[in-house]
């Protein structure tokens, strides 16, 4: 039959696989055909790998295996972040400083992709070392929003979320220290999921804020990011802040269906189309059976200072071995010195360099009572407060994902500030440790252009169930189909 990949899904993929309507070939094809035809344009993916129809093969002689099951995840064509290591490959977070790196090992979300059988297609664009909201901050040049080119599709995993937007692939992962995953998953129009912090491991992700980082899908429908999601948790050895498979298990049970919307603080900021958007959101959600209460927050209008000083001061210590001696691009000069400070200079970009220097001050000796532990001490108020607010009968909180639509290319790099409060919404979580996901909540009238918006939910730790059930339940998706969460 002829594939048509504007609609196909991987749950829908899996069984034309199975009954045989078309290969894992076949399919692999299909998308490098799309890439070919649209990423010289939008730069999604950096580098298309030369064995795609090869490992498409590997898929094909698995699913001709008779009376053997089948993981849902063979044959699917998969995009991947380019901070995510895969071995014999090169991983070189869109940075000078790692451009010839080639990783030695798989990432552990990698291993378990290729046993369950995964086509890679290749790796995608980002912001240098994750750090922005715009993919804009990328040594390759920056990636285009495939609903409007003219815009940007979001960051740091903007790569990723264009990737799935254009149809080059079924599903990509990418990763989220502040918003990554959702916010880009908001602006292309698609399903974005961070998972609870230790839900996936980071083994293999190239740190940014390593209390922060959390490996994601994203996907065109909910029940796509239930399944990868599946596939991918677990506790690993690699990893000691994993959680135990039983920790999430035990947090199941009944959920309540009342929905938290923390209106204060949305007070500010927020677009007033993308408010009527989430108006009409919150009154669909009724219809469905939802009730929705006016919670407070107190002290979240504070995450995203928390943030920045938080992940500052984390990247500036995993950044730090980045010296042009021991690891990245080195660049000779006249002493050891200066060989540091040219291959920094030249390796990192201004934003990396900004960050690093921002860090480097609230961890200072004069300074980190007065920043960075206030700042841990406002995470825990924050994680707290989340945690009360779940305790008191509320099973979802929900916002908006992001303040407005994707903004113009070039509009915000100029104004750091400005770049940062595109994050505003998804940071809390984040700062909780609490899994989120972002799904397409409609398009809005924006600088005159029609554009997607998404609506975040948030649950309590290890309640990524609840959040799939509110989803499928927003978007209208088929609640049958398998995702080993029910």
């Amino acid at each position: 039959m002829p594939i048509v990949l504007d609609d196909l899904t991987i749950a829908k993929a899996h069984t034309h696989l199975i009954h045989k309507d078309f290969s894992a070939h076949e399919l692999a094809e299909a998308h490098l055909k799309v890439i070919e035809a649209k990423n010289e344009s939008l730069r999604a993916y950096i580098e298309v790998f030369d064995d795609v129809l090869a490992q498409a093969d590997v898929a094909d002689r698995t699913l001709a295996r008779e009376g053997e099951s089948v993981p849902a995840l063979t044959g699917i064509p998969i995009a991947l972040k380019d901070n995510i290591l895969i071995e014999g490959r090169r991983a070189s977070a869109c940075s000078r400083m790692l451009e010839n790196y080639v990783a030695s090992y798989d990432a552990t979300v990698i291993a378990k992709l290729r046993q369950s059988g995964a086509v890679f297609l290749g790796r995608t664009n980002m912001d240098e070392f994750a750090m922005g909201s715009s993919t804009e901050r990328s040594c390759y040049g920056p990636t285009r929003n495939p609903l409007d080119p003219t815009r940007v599709p979001g960051g740091s995993s903007g790569g990723s979320a264009a990737a799935v937007a254009m149809g080059g692939c079924l599903a990509a992962l990418g990763s989220d220290t502040g918003g990554s995953i959702r916010q880009p998953a908001s602006f292309c129009g698609v399903v974005g999921l961070k998972p609870t912090y230790g839900a996936l491991s980071r083994f293999g992700l190239i740190a940014m804020g390593s209390s922060l980082d959390q490996i994601g899908p994203i996907t065109k429908t909910v029940g796509d990011a239930a399944l990868l999601f599946s596939a991918l948790r677990g506790r690993d050895p690699l990893d000691s802040t994993t959680l135990p498979d039983e920790s999430v298990s035990d947090r199941r049970g009944a959920a309540s269906r009342v929905l938290g919307v923390p209106r204060h603080f949305m007070e500010s900021g927020l677009d007033p189309a993308v408010a009527q958007a989430f108006e009409d959101a919150l009154s669909r959600l009724r219809e469905l059976g939802y009730e929705v209460r006016d919670i407070e927050l107190p002290h979240v209008r504070y995450a995203l200072t928390c943030y920045y000083i938080l992940m500052p001061a984390e990247a500036s210590t995993n950044l730090a071995r980045y010296d042009g001696v021991r690891y990245g691009l080195h660049v000779e000069g006249e002493n050891v010195l200066d060989d540091y400070m040219r291959s920094r200079s030249r390796g990192f970009g201004e934003e990396v360099r900004r960050r690093i220097i921002l860090g480097a001050y609230v961890l200072s000796a004069g300074y980190y009572d007065a920043y960075y532990n206030r700042a841990v001490a406002l995470r825990r108020i924050i994680r707290e407060e989340c945690a009360h607010v779940f305790a008191s009968g509320v099973s979802v909180i929900v916002t908006p994902t992001t303040p407005t639509p994707a903004f113009l290319l070039g509009a915000k790099t100029s104004d750091p500030l400005a770049m940062y409060l595109a994050d505003l919404f998804t940071v809390p979580a984040n700062i909780a440790g609490i899994p989120a996901l972002s799904v397409p909540m409609g398009d809005v009238s924006y600088e005159g252009a029609l554009l997607p918006v998404g609506l975040q939910f948030m649950a309590g730790e290890g309640r990524e169930d609840v959040l799939f059930a509110a989803g499928r339940a927003f978007l209208g998706e088929d609640t049958t189909t398998g995702d080993g969460l029910q």
